[in-house]
Order: structure tokens, then sequence, then C-alpha cells
């Protein structure tokens, strides 16, 4: 009898439990996408067969400029995501293999950065964004993450890994620093930045608190703020267009996700983030 609760019961009350948690997890999902693909006098009524329509999604196009918020959110995640890799990897590289003195201050800094919120800087960078004249650009609400202390922190544990022979054979052959950086230790510490990147486009692309207080104009707000359009106390919420216009914010995440989550998983596992 313990081994029949042990071999039998147990396994399945384990599963239970993790189909449970898993049908909660997705249950706002799916009732967003009943909502959106249902007429808006049906919403909240889960009728089984009834009338299926689209024309929620094309009035959510229509209601705001999803085109330029989407070209927006794209510009911006591929600006910060561009910088922080190359900042990172620089800033990694001369923390492992130059001999600094003060290696050990900067790091312990570099991991400060990550205790702080970003959202505890807002009235600081508002602050220097405006003096710097880039408020309601799309530079200015990228600014403020260009250097990330998560990145240089993968990548510096990542390059310490690398033998130090590999670099030595190659100055030998007469290659220099940079040949040396973006021939040996980018190819290898491929897995990290692969998870990075995946884990910055998903922060970015649903940030929405920094974005909502630098930018004024359409020419530069981003999905997230857009969004704040549907949900205006002034308009009233109507759910089947706000169900509609977060399913089209989140399709290039979930699209991207769907492609991309064998080599997402396997990236942390290798890049043996816990």
């Amino acid at each position: 009898m313990p081994n029949f609760f042990k071999n039998k019961v147990i396994p399945i009350l384990l599963w239970a439990l993790i189909w449970t948690g898993a049908l909660l997890w997705l249950l706002p999902l799916l009732l967003a996408v009943w909502t959106a693909f249902h007429p808006a006098e049906l919403q909240g009524q889960f009728i089984l067969f009834s009338q299926v329509t689209i024309d929620n999604f094309v009035q959510a196009w229509h209601t705001a400029p999803f085109a330029r918020y989407f070209l927006n959110t794209s510009l911006l995640v591929i600006l910060i995501v561009c910088v922080q890799v190359v900042l990172a990897t620089l800033a990694a590289y001369s923390l492992v293999r130059f001999p600094l003195k003060i290696k050990g201050l900067l790091f312990s800094l570099i991991l400060l950065q990550l205790m702080i919120s970003p959202d505890v800087l807002i009235l600081q960078n508002y602050q220097t964004i405006g003096s710097l004249g880039l408020r309601d650009t799309l530079l200015g609400i990228a600014l403020p993450y260009f250097c990330s202390a998560f990145a240089i922190f993968l990548l510096r544990q990542t390059f310490k890994g690398i033998p130090v022979v590999l670099e030595e054979a190659a100055m030998i052959e007469g290659a220099s620093q940079w040949t040396i950086l973006w021939r040996i230790y980018v190819p290898i510490a491929t897995p990290v930045y692969i998870a990075f990147i995946l884990v910055s486009i998903s922060t970015h692309w649903n940030d929405f608190l920094w974005p909502l207080v630098i930018t004024d104009s359409v020419n530069v707000r981003p999905l997230t703020v857009g969004l704040q359009l549907f949900s205006a106390p002034d308009q009233g919420v109507q759910w089947a267009l706000v169900s509609a216009a977060t399913l089209m914010t989140s399709l290039p995440l979930l699209v991207l996700f769907v492609f991309f989550q064998k080599q997402f998983v396997q990236s942390f596992m290798r890049a043996g983030i816990r």
C-alpha cells in the first residue's frame, strides 16, 4: 500500500497540481482571446457557439495609430538591445582581462545597480533627459537602459570561464585584442547572448511607466503607452477593444516565444542562470 501510494497516487496528484496551475495561469489569456473575437454586446457572456468576429481588431487598429506604435516600439527595442550588447561585451571583457586595480570596486558598483529598481530613478532620469533636450524622443526613452548590469554580470561570468590559453594562442598568431574579443569570446558566449537578448526584448517591449512619463506625442509613443487610450475613463472601458488591442501588442512576444522556446530554455541552462 505505501509503494502504491508513492508510485501511483503522488505522481497523479503532482500532475493534477501542475495542470491546475497552468490552467489558472492561462485563464486571463483565454478570457482575452474569447472577448476579442466576439461582439462587444456579448462580452462577459460565454455562449459556446456564439458569433466570432474580427471587427474588434479592425476597430482597435483604426482607433489608435498602432502602426506607428509598433514601429516606435520595434526601433526602441532594437536600439536598446544593440547598445546593451556592445557596452556589456566591452565592460565584461575589460573586467576579466585587463589588469585594473579597482576591478573589484567597479564590479561591486555594477552589482549594486541590480538591487536598485529603475522606477526609483524616474525623477532623476527625467531631469537628466530634460536637460539634454531628449524628452519625447526615442533616444530619451532608451538612454537610461543602455548600460545593463545584468548583461555585464552574465558576460563577465562567462568570459571568466574561457581558458586564457585560447587568447595566448591567438596573440601568438598576431591577433589583436579586438580580434580576440569578437572571434573567440563572443562566439563562445553565444548562448548567454541569446538568453539575455530574449529577456531584454521582453522587458523593454512591455515597459510602461518610464515611456509614459517621458513621452508626450504619438510620434514616439510605444505600444504599452498607446494601450491606455482604450481604458480612458472618459471614453468608458470597452473590453472587447481592450482585449483585441492587448492581443495585438502581445502577439510579437508570443510568436517569438513559440519559435524560440527551445533555444530560450537551452540558453538559460547553458548560461547557468539560477
